[in-house]
């Protein structure tokens, strides 16, 4: 199996991001945009390899305020009320900063257009970037994510509390805290590998932990607006996936980000919820390669690849 490279840093936006690469150096880029409060880690390794096997050149980062790229801590920890309440003069930054962040890291890789894939706030960040530089984005994939608007798809009253839930002290609290927020908003149709889930959130917490930061990034979110009127004008390939389950970001906000995106193509899978089960890993690289193929991408042909539904 191809290995991704060492972590780099790179300046991006007056920060600094923390990036891997896997695959073709000479590929058509992919730039993998995670969620909130979630490491580049969970674009598992072996994700990452069946993308580079379709010629892709592939990159995963930490977003600000995760990871190993650069916290905000001058900003302080957010008040509740505020990030409920979606109070843009106290957010220190907005997705929009975020996705000037992901521009910027393709001009230090020098890289002038990509395909964007992003998971929950990283389809917010795609999607934004699709709106501010369309010409920077070959093709889109929005996974589990929205428009923005915050009366479409409103979690689940028990997914509500894990947005707010605060864990214990410590490195084993932490990782209790985030195998419960998995056990209930995870996929009822593929059951979590609990002991691989353990050792991932484990490496998350070893590498970099800030509570403060995940609550500037959920606040970025509640305070960026609604994007439906800016995504009618996108002209680019967008796929939409969803899953049938999803209690954090419901199946509705999916449908309504594919209706807001001319031409967008939309695939609801059954048995998700809102994570990234190792069993469709074939499938979401099956139809991110899809949707690059319309964008004009030439890929590799891959032997168990499948035609999306």
């Amino acid at each position: 199996m191809l290995g991704l490279s060492e972590e780099r840093l790179a300046p991006a936006n007056g920060i600094e991001l923390a990036y891997q690469e896997i695959g073709d150096p000479g590929g058509e880029a992919i730039l993998l945009i995670m969620g909130l409060a979630t490491q580049m880690l969970a674009w598992e390794e072996s994700f990452c390899a069946m993308l580079a096997e379709r010629g892709f050149r592939v990159i995963r980062f930490d977003n600000r305020d995760i990871g190993h790229s650069t916290k905000i801590e001058s900003a302080g920890l957010p008040k509740r009320t505020d990030m409920l309440l979606g109070r843009r003069r106290t957010a220190p930054y907005l997705l929009r900063d975020m996705a000037d962040d992901t521009t910027a890291l393709m001009d230090h890789l020098e890289i002038d257009a990509a395909h964007l894939v992003g998971a929950s706030m990283g389809g917010m960040i795609g999607q934004t970037v699709a709106i501010r530089r369309p010409e920077r984005v070959r093709s889109l994939v929005s996974m589990m994510s929205s428009t923005g608007n915050r009366w479409l798809g409103l979690p689940a009253w028990k997914a509500f509390g894990t947005l707010f839930a605060r864990p214990g002290a410590g490195r084993d609290a932490a990782i209790e805290h985030s195998v419960r927020t998995f056990r209930t908003i995870g996929s009822p149709g593929y059951p979590m590998d609990e002991a691989r889930f353990r050792a991932l959130a484990a490496a998350s917490y070893d590498r970099s932990h800030s509570r403060a930061g995940i609550a500037r990034q959920l606040h970025a979110i509640t305070a960026s607006g609604d994007r439906t009127s800016a995504l009618s004008k996108v002209r680019l390939p967008v796929t939409v996936l969803h899953g049938s389950s999803d209690p954090l970001i419901r199946p509705v906000a999916g449908r309504a980000t594919a209706s807001a995106i001319p031409n967008a193509r939309l695939r609801v899978i059954e048995g998700m919820g809102h994570d990234l089960p190792e069993a469709l890993w074939p499938t979401f690289a099956d139809e991110i390669a899809a949707n690059a193929i319309r964008a004009g991408k030439r890929i590799k042909p891959h032997p168990n690849a499948k035609q999306p539904a």
